[in-house]
């Protein structure tokens, strides 16, 4: 009897453990280049229909880009324009998809 309580005593605790984590967004719908795209943190994630509107965005210069290798699961990294909701501005962000 003692060992089943124990096993059950286990199970809740894996349980809780488990179930308490934070649940993170794999998905976001975010302004970009004035248009409202998901952005998704894996190539498995399913991506959301988005539609809020987008401020318009400056047109500006685009910044310098590196040349690195683009992370894998993307075939192709480009500077866009995202926009901040904490600052309303747009800032150029290096985009991989």
């Amino acid at each position: 009897m003692l060992r089943v309580f124990y096993i059950l005593f286990y199970f809740v605790i894996v349980f809780f453990i488990t179930a308490n984590k934070e649940t993170q967004a794999a998905c976001t719908c975010e302004c970009v280049n004035g248009r409202s795209v998901p952005i998704c943190s894996s190539t498995m994630d399913l991506p959301p229909f988005c539609s809020q509107m987008c401020p318009l965005n400056p047109s500006q210069l685009q910044p310098l880009g590196r040349n690195n290798l683009p992370p894998l699961g993307t075939r192709n990294c480009e500077f866009m324009q995202v926009y901040n909701p904490v600052t309303h501005i747009y800032e150029w962000k290096n985009v991989c998809y």
